[in-house]
């Protein structure tokens, strides 16, 4: 059975000409902090991908990116890093309430250390209320965190419009990309954005990698001491193939990022417009402003974690919620933020595109879905 993977929001597979281009930091030994040739090499090799992410979100300068080992890792380094090294100016920070795990559990870590945590609320379609915002924010609060776009429902965010708010009443503003980079055109500079995680992994690099945007002149500190690698804010002996890897994978993603969404934002719609008139079936995120490659759903009387076992007996890989805090088989955090019910948030489908999926699937996915809803609904006593 030719299997249709739908699950690139959790994993990308490597992109081939990435894998090429990296395969041999996999075989070489040198280390960038050496001062022989193989060292020097490396060294080289980590730069060269500094400056490649830098081109794709308009950064000033490579100087600017950060490396570090995964999405998580940038997020906490940006947040916590971030809020202690500027506790004298308040010791508050907000978050959207759609946030993903890896930003909320380093401010959970703070509120246990003393600081004060206040969410912003979403509407229905999962969008910051920045009239909301500009209440909670006070000269106190050091960092602000609202992601790009969300990783679930695929809405994204007005980012410099929070931007604004932020730097009129408080510090600094850190931007979750994970879900976004690669897809639609992130500037840095245009946006006015303070600190900026990204993924390997999530642009069809190896995992491994992750980077952090710094704004010159934000003042930050490590959260993980030791040898005093990348500028000693993330200490530890660099993993060159990944770095090199997600380098060309965001040179990659700059150069195809156009056509590639407007190829997929077709799928997308063909997808959303099906599947949506399947019987008590609904789009959750925003209709328009949402994510090229990202179509999500939710389904009366049915279960989630049913629905993703179910398609996966066609040979589709699909989500439900999010791949991070799937195990404890509660209902998302973010459907509950947008509104919806317990028992509504638990029907949750999440579909997202990439480079392998074509118009030609869109046929399979829609009855195969069709046909799971329905096999499921009556099984359902909840649909009786």
């Amino acid at each position: 059975m030719e299997g249709i993977y739908l699950d690139h929001a959790s994993s990308m597979p490597v992109d081939p000409r990435v894998l090429e281009f990296a395969k041999s930091f996999l075989l070489e030994a040198g280390n960038p902090s050496s001062l022989y040739e193989f060292g020097q090499t490396a060294k080289q090799a980590v730069e060269e991908s500094r400056r490649k992410i830098a081109d794709l979100i308009n950064a000033e300068s490579e100087k600017t990116i950060v490396f570090t080992g995964s999405a998580t890792e940038s997020n906490n380094l940006g947040i916590r890093g971030t809020a202690v090294r500027n506790i004298k100016d308040g010791k508050e920070v907000l978050a959207s309430a759609i946030e993903h795990i890896s930003v909320i559990n380093p401010i959970k870590d703070l509120v246990k250390n003393g600081w004060n945590f206040n969410q912003i609320p979403v509407d229905k379609y999962g969008s910051v209320d920045l009239d909301i915002l500009k209440k909670i924010i006070s000269e106190k609060t050091v960092v602000t965190s609202v992601m790009y776009a969300n990783n679930e429902i695929g809405t994204i965010e007005p980012i410099k419009e929070i931007s604004d708010i932020v730097h009129k009443n408080g510090k600094y503003l850190h931007v979750d990309a994970t879900a976004a980079a690669g897809r639609i055109p992130i500037d840095i500079q245009n946006d006015d954005i303070d600190l900026l995680t990204l993924s390997s992994n999530d642009i069809y690099g190896p995992r491994g990698a992750g980077a952090l945007y710094i704004k010159p002149g934000v003042k930050i500190q490590s959260v993980m001491p030791g040898g005093g690698q990348e500028r000693g804010l993330r200490s530890g002996t660099e993993n060159i193939f990944a770095i090199a890897g997600m380098g060309e994978a965001a040179r990659i993603a700059k150069l195809e990022m156009k056509n590639e969404s407007e190829r997929l934002e077709k799928i997308r719609d063909r997808l959303i417009s099906e599947i949506t008139k399947i019987d008590e079936s609904y789009l959750t995120g925003h209709p328009n402003k949402r994510l090229p490659h990202h179509a999500s759903f939710r389904f009366n009387f049915i279960e989630g974690e049913s629905i993703l076992l179910n398609m996966d007996m066609y040979g589709i890989q699909i989500a439900t919620g999010s791949a991070c805090s799937s195990k404890t088989l509660e209902a998302s955090h973010v459907l509950l933020a947008i509104g919806l019910k317990h028992e509504e948030a638990h029907g949750s489908m999440v579909i997202t595109l990439g480079r392998s999926n074509n118009i030609d699937q869109v046929t399979k996915i829609v009855k195969s879905v069709e046909e799971t809803v329905n096999r499921l609904r009556q099984l359902s006593p909840l649909s009786k």
